[in-house]
């Protein structure tokens, strides 16, 4: 309990709603004290006020009678104020400060202390002010501590000169105050009011500091809390190697920001890590290779080479001499199979620089033009002299060119036949042409599958339900192309459900429909180009991919390698450029299509087969021109 209370303390959404809750209490706390403050002091001057001008109309009733010295008359209206219920009592002193009038008959003639009451104002230093105002009259006290407070005002009674003028002339001229008039009031009412409206502020202040630290704790929750709550779950996530975890971002203020920043980091620290990966993996072949070409290079050249000597004796024993020419034929056949492991494991970054593509194809034919010749091959150059440079790796496209060369060959035969290379340069939209190299679901995971290829390229593999069925998906990674492969049955025009095969989420998106036949869109992220939609609906074969259609046409440097020889069975197709697959049985091994097809991708290019069984073969390569020119 002791850890989640201090987990809860180091919380930084914690720490806001308290700070916060905090600075509205101190703000709330200082306006409610001068807010009651304020009101205390006006409503104590408008009952001083309200005295003050009570005091004057009573002096002012009572003026008369005290001329003509009618005290009963002086006392009915002294006792008629006196009994509204909020004067305590209504007195007048004369100026000795004994009590001469009063509303309670037992003060009449009491003295006063003058030093305990308002006297001392106008009896300073044996000198009475002439006239004072309100606030030096009042006086607030309290009889006993349970009882209420009062406030009392003084009013003095100035001589007149109808006073010394008058017939009984009991004041003398240079008196300049006869007495005061003493009212005091109680302050019950409004002790009353100001309690209450401190009551009032102070509950006010408690629910606006509850109300803005729910409101500032619903916000900071959401904003905050629950974003930085993600973050860290997702670094920690990172810190234990799953570089595919992925945060949603559903805001674009700076944590947003952060989230997809933070996406970023991951999905190129994954691709660095694939790549280092596929690096070490092919660093660990390539030693291998080497290890092998060392290991039995000798060997196999010590066989080689006793074995032909052998055959060579043994002319006179056909039985013998068939044994060595099967020992002699295999051996060659191993070395050839350790060369094109090593071609195959030493494929390095290539070397790009300004290149002429017709030039490479010159070269790749002269080194193959008599060995084509022996076998009874025509060859064929279409090439064309405005074509547009590339930035290529010369040896290694010299490589690609002559393994071409080298299949259509075998192809053919030994019957005879006509190779034909053709260059141009092309433009063309990206349907049926870009392929998608990566796809991603809304999470991050990856769906690109390696497993199963499409035309030799890897598929974009989707879980998929449709009819109480469940199963998967591989999807043609040629934008625009339809030649998805299905492992479960749906039917001609049913749409079924795409899902991430690693995290089950939808990949539809639930706001669009196919403009072309209405059924649900299937969306992938192909970072760095944005979004493609695919319709999901078996035999339609609308695509939109914004980035690359905005483009426009694109313009590509063309070469075609065409033979006349047996063909590829359509069901080989999909697997010709994967390692060790062959289709000449113990005569290939299956690695050249495999190094040209990792050559092409390096180029950033594209090849692509077609072929028919008894009638030949077309390899098409598709590079992008120099844009430098």
């Amino acid at each position: 309990m002791a850890t989640r209370h201090d987990k809860l303390h180091r919380k930084l959404g914690v720490k806001l709603i308290a700070l916060v809750g905090i600075t509205a209490i101190t703000i709330i706390g200082v306006y409610s004290y001068f807010s009651i403050r304020a009101q205390s002091t006006s409503l104590l001057a408008e009952v001083e006020r309200h005295a003050n001008q009570l005091s004057e109309t009573v002096r002012k009733s009572t003026r008369y009678g005290m001329m003509l010295n009618q005290r009963d008359y002086v006392h009915e209206i002294i006792n008629d104020v006196g009994t509204d219920p909020a004067i305590e009592e209504v007195r007048v002193l004369n100026k000795e400060g004994k009590i001469i009038y009063s509303s309670n008959a037992e003060n009449i003639g009491r003295m006063v202390d003058k030093k305990a009451e308002s006297c001392f104002a106008c009896h300073a230093a044996d000198r009475p002010l002439q006239r004072l105002p309100v606030a030096e009259r009042a006086r607030i006290f309290q009889v006993a501590a349970n009882f209420p407070r009062m406030l009392g005002i003084v009013t003095p009674i100035y001589n007149e000169p109808a006073c010394w003028e008058a017939e009984c002339h009991a004041h003398p001229e240079r008196q300049a105050v006869l007495g005061v008039l003493d009212i005091t009031t109680s302050l019950a009412v409004v002790d009353d009011e100001i309690q209450r409206s401190e009551l009032k502020h102070g509950l006010f202040a408690l629910i606006a500091v509850v109300a803005i630290s729910i409101i500032i704790g619903f916000f900071v929750r959401r904003w905050v809390d629950a974003p930085v709550t993600a973050l860290l779950a997702a670094t920690e996530a990172v810190g234990k190697g799953n570089l595919s975890y992925r945060i949603e971002t559903g805001t674009e203020d700076e944590i947003g920001r952060l989230a997809r920043s933070f996406n970023t980091m991951t999905q190129k620290l994954s691709e660095a890590r694939l790549q280092l990966f596929q690096s070490d993996k092919m660093a660990s072949l390539g030693r291998l290779a080497a290890g092998v070409a060392h290991e039995l290079n000798n060997p196999l050249t010590g066989v080689l080479t006793y074995s032909s000597f052998l055959l060579n004796r043994a002319k006179d024993n056909p039985e013998v001499q068939a044994d060595l020419e099967v020992i002699v034929r295999e051996t060659t056949r191993s070395r050839e199979i350790v060369k094109s492991l090593l071609d195959f494991a030493r494929q390095s970054v290539p070397r790009m620089a300004r290149t002429n593509l017709n030039e490479i194809i010159e070269r790749s034919v002269g080194v193959m033009d008599k060995q084509l010749t022996v076998r009874g091959i025509r060859l064929m150059r279409e090439l064309d002299a405005t074509l547009p440079l590339v930035r290529a790796d010369a040896n290694q496209m010299e490589q690609v060119f002559i393994n071409l060369l080298v299949n259509a060959a075998d192809a053919i035969g030994d019957k005879g036949g006509v190779i034909t290379v053709r260059s141009k340069a092309i433009t063309l939209l990206p349907h049926g042409v870009v392929p998608i190299k990566r796809a991603f679901c809304r999470k991050g995971h990856d769906l690109m599958a390696s497993e199963v290829k499409i035309d030799g390229l890897p598929s974009i593999r989707v879980k998929a339900r449709s009819e109480g069925q469940e199963g998967f998906i591989a999807l043609d990674p040629v934008f625009g192309s339809g030649r998805h492969h299905y492992d479960l049955d749906v039917k001609p025009d049913a749409t079924p459900t795409y899902l991430c095969p690693r995290c089950g989420v939808s990949l539809l998106d639930n706001e669009s429909k196919c403009p072309r036949c209405g059924a649900p869109i299937c969306v992938l992220n192909v970072p760095p180009h944005g979004l493609i939609q695919l319709c999901t609906r078996r035999g339609c074969s609308w695509q939109h991919w914004e980035a690359m259609e905005a483009a426009g046409r694109r313009q590509y440097v063309e070469v075609r390698v065409e033979d006349n020889g047996a063909g590829v069975a359509a069901e080989e197709l999909d697997k010709i450029f994967e390692p060790f697959y062959t289709t000449k049985g113990q005569k290939g091994t299956g690695l050249g299509l495999a190094v040209i097809w990792g050559i092409i991708d390096n180029h950033d290019g594209t090849i692509k087969v077609e072929s028919t069984v008894g009638k030949g073969t077309v390899f098409t390569i598709r590079l992008s021109p120099d844009q430098d020119r």
